[in-house]
């Protein structure tokens, strides 16, 4: 299958690219090279004859164009977004233009492609999205997103996916488009960027800065580990029901305290300080505007439809994780100069 991806040098594309590589697919990583996206996180199939990068704005519509022409896909897996939540509070029109208008092009250049192609059944538009277009969940574990739950987004960020999400299901009713969606829990895992939970509380707690927790550090996510996600994302493209929706969770609810108490607690046994715990350095901070309770992902319908289930829990994957960030300074190292990177955004709601 030749897969074309967008994002494929951000966090969760990348792994998708290694992935599908490794498992013989052939793969276009289309890709703007933002300020999150870095190459190396693909330089281990860089130089395979699978793989081929060509960059692009996903809010051009004419390198679209181009790019469906010359590698003519059997199958597109939508990555490409901005996705910090912070950011989007900051600056919400980077994600209206790129999570919307983008998306609209992705969209407008995949349906050309594929009425030009003579609309093959194969052909599919895999659109990833996230759980935290369905809002804010109450502390009750009983509780959890489904495919069924009614969409309530809270912040810049969320909405700009939800309207993505309803932007792919508008084509697919209207003009037939082949599509299958995804909604994820939080990510995590190898080539992170270090601005998002995990590798800011990893890099803090090395540099003996303080660990940041927002409020009370009592709201409560569902941890995927990338490389689960990556898995789960190819084997809904390859088997995934047409025009079908599927929510893709780790099964592994944690407060933000727990999370950050159980990164310190690994530092404490791999890189231990000279005294004392990082723990120690946990800072309580004002807390993010609108900041949502609890995301919890109810898998059954992937588990059920395709038998998917994530391979690690959260305990094993922070400890890979840490392991990697642990190993891989000259990677993170370059990426703390980068814009904003280190800076508390989203305070000026």
């Amino acid at each position: 299958m030749k897969l074309l991806v967008t994002g494929g040098a951000g966090f969760i594309g990348s792994a998708v690219v290694r992935l599908a590589v490794s498992r013989g697919h052939s793969v276009v990583n289309v890709d703007a090279l933002t300020y999150a996206a870095c190459l190396e996180n693909v330089a281990s199939v860089g130089n395979s004859p699978l793989y081929a990068f060509d960059q692009a704005d996903i809010r051009d519509r004419a390198a679209l164009d181009r790019i469906f022409a010359k590698h003519q896909p059997d199958a597109v897996m939508h990555l490409a977004a901005e996705s910090h939540v912070d950011r989007s509070i900051d600056g919400p029109g980077d994600f209206v233009e790129t999570n919307i208008t983008g998306t609209y092009n992705m969209l407008e250049a995949a349906r050309a492609w594929w009425q030009q192609a003579g609309r093959p059944d194969s052909f599919r538009f895999h659109h990833i999205s996230t759980d935290e277009v369905f809002g804010s969940l109450p502390h009750d574990p009983a509780v959890k997103f489904t495919e069924t739950t009614a969409y309530d987004p809270r912040s810049p960020y969320s909405a700009s996916k939800a309207a993505s999400d309803h932007l792919v299901r508008a084509w697919a009713e209207t003009y037939g488009l082949p599509v299958v969606l995804t909604n994820c829990s939080n990510n995590y895992g190898p080539f992170h960027f270090p601005e998002k939970l995990i590798p800011v509380i990893i890099l803090n707690a090395l540099a003996g800065k303080p660990l940041p927790i927002y409020g009370d550090g009592s709201n409560i996510r569902d941890w995927l580990y990338v490389e689960d996600h990556a898995d789960a994302l190819l084997l809904v493209v390859e088997k995934g029901q047409l025009n079908r929706s599927y929510n893709i969770g780790g099964e592994n609810e944690r407060t933000n305290l727990q999370l950050v108490q159980t990164l310190c607690a690994i530092l404490d046994r791999k890189r231990p300080k000279a005294s004392g715990s990082y723990a120690d350095q946990i800072t309580f901070v004002t807390d993010r505007p609108g900041h949502d309770a609890r995301y919890a992902i109810d898998p059954s319908r992937i588990r059920e439809e395709l038998g998917w289930r994530p391979s690690v829990t959260v305990e094993e994957g922070l400890e890979r994780t840490v392991d990697w960030y642990l190993s891989n300074e000259a990677w993170w190292q370059p990426l703390l100069a980068r814009k904003g990177v280190g800076t508390r955004l989203g305070v000026k709601a």
